[in-house]
């Protein structure tokens, strides 16, 4: 019989999905579910452990976000030995790792499903190091770009993976601060990555920023193989009932367990729910814009302000320090904004669109800070006042991307959310991809003021669509009711 959830709600799959009892269903004696406080069960274990699978998957998703710009700083010297003469394929040495990042969790995370997480974090890391290792120590631009690919595929699977990870292990109560954690690794890895790779590249060379993620990688991955274990609730299950069949004849049925993985279902969802197309394309925009302006900063601050290589990667602290005190800048209003909501529509639940009241108040700021940063290069102003414009660009970008992902998980609830976030990080990373191929020749044609102008009107374009939702959400409720 099961253990998860409190009995008057065990029959709410929304709530708690998952947590059917046994002897709620009619002659389902035979079927193998978790005892009253099972030790087997992840959602039993004590907070300690729970919490030390949570930090280190949260460990992955940093290391393996940190891929796409830890060589930022470097770009000239991985440019000089292999003899790359043109603005896009520099560029893509960058993203083509990102590409990765959204290609292969939508073919290797449903794996999970069958054979457990654990095997596929450990198969997935692996790869990913030793395809790291591999871009350490290419001798082509071709092998530099096969390598990069693969392991961006790997990388991006832990990361796909984590949010699985964390819904076994927590009740949806203690569930918003380990995805609070969790979340840094996305938002703050393309920040730490070239923060590190500047003095790593400029003492080491570029070859040695590699080196270090995958020794960075390797020491989290020993951590995973000694203190991780399973926790995805079919697999256990599985096991538990092969231990109670006699004879080698299956004589007990697993309890099921909803999926965490639909990269097929997240793309029909895409096509066919507006909600998800307008907020999925909005924080593909933010993203990609992000990844634009971190090709911008080598040219900017080392060719037009004289940074060293090493002391260029300080200037990726501006949307560092953003996103920290966005974060924590959330951490305090979400909560109060909710509550002083519902008292003033007397509503006993939230509404899902309460999510998006700090998106509407801070997504603007992306647009303003991107004017800030392209005038003030534009014109040459002190270097500090450019990293103000990113400290404005980054503090906004937050507050799309982290409301935007509770809006879904509220909007499509336990039984989609999964699909529905599984396709917006595929349309995110697409972005990321390819938007910064568009930016040397813009910026070649329209300068840094008139570029970046472009891009914070594209940004303030969305700004109207969270409004909207705000307004009239039953219209647009009813048009989410697709099935996956």
């Amino acid at each position: 019989m099961s253990s998860r959830g409190d009995p008057s709600t065990n029959l709410d799959l929304e709530k708690s999905p998952g947590l059917l009892k046994v002897d709620s269903v009619p002659g389902a004696s035979n079927i193998v579910d978790w005892e009253v406080n099972d030790p087997a069960d992840p959602q039993s274990w004590f907070m300690g452990k729970k919490w030390q699978h949570i930090i280190l998957v949260s460990l992955l998703a940093l290391v393996t976000n940190m891929g796409p710009t830890i060589c930022a700083a470097g770009i000239s010297g991985i440019v000089m030995e292999f003899n790359i003469t043109t603005d896009i394929l520099t560029t893509l040495t960058i993203t083509i790792y990102v590409l990765g990042l959204a290609l292969g969790p939508m073919f290797i995370s449903p794996l999970s499903e069958v054979y457990g997480r654990l095997p596929v974090y450990h198969g997935t890391v692996l790869v990913f190091l030793v395809f790291v290792i591999g871009t350490a120590v290419s001798r082509t631009t071709a092998q530099f770009m096969v390598f990069r690919f693969i392991s961006g595929c790997m990388g991006g699977v832990p990361m796909s993976l984590g949010g699985g990870t964390i819904a076994d292990l927590t009740i949806p109560a203690e569930r918003a601060k380990a995805m609070a954690l969790f979340s840094l690794g996305p938002l703050t890895g393309p920040v730490l990555g070239p923060l590190l790779g500047g003095f790593i590249a400029g003492g080491a060379g570029w070859r040695w920023t590699f080196w270090f993620l995958a020794i960075l990688g390797g020491t989290c991955e020993i951590a995973c193989i000694i203190l991780m274990r399973e926790t995805h609730p079919k697999v256990l299950l599985e096991r538990k009932t092969d231990r109670l069949s006699l004879d080698g004849e299956p004589k007990f049925e697993v309890q099921t367990y909803p999926s965490q993985c639909h990269a097929p279902a997240g793309t029909v969802l895409l096509v066919r729910s507006p909600i998800l197309l307008v907020i999925s394309l909005y924080v593909a925009v933010v993203f990609g814009t992000m990844y634009l302006l971190f090709t911008t900063f080598v040219p900017v601050f080392e060719d037009q302000y004289g940074f060293t290589k090493t002391v260029s990667g300080l200037t990726y602290l501006g949307l560092g320090v953003a996103l920290i005190a966005a974060m924590v800048t959330f951490t305090m209003l979400s909560n109060r904004i909710q509550k002083a909501r519902m008292e003033k529509e007397g509503v006993q639940q939230p509404r899902p669109e309460y999510r998006l009241l700090l998106m509407i108040c801070f997504s603007p700021l992306v647009g303003i800070g991107l004017f800030l940063y392209g005038w003030t290069t534009e014109y040459k102003v002190h270097w500090i006042v450019p990293i103000i414009g990113t400290f404005v660009t980054g503090f906004g970008a937050y507050f799309v991307i982290m409301p935007a992902q509770l809006y879904l998980v509220d909007v499509f609830g336990s039984a989609a959310a999964a699909s529905a976030l599984g396709a917006n990080n595929l349309l995110r990373s697409m972005a990321s991809t390819f938007l910064p191929l568009a930016g040397p020749p813009m910026y070649d044609r329209l300068g840094y003021g008139w570029g970046n102008t472009l891009l914070a009107f594209l940004a303030l374009a969305f700004v109207p669509g969270p409004i909207l939702f705000y307004k009239f959400v039953e219209r647009l409720r009813a048009k989410t009711q697709v099935k996956t």
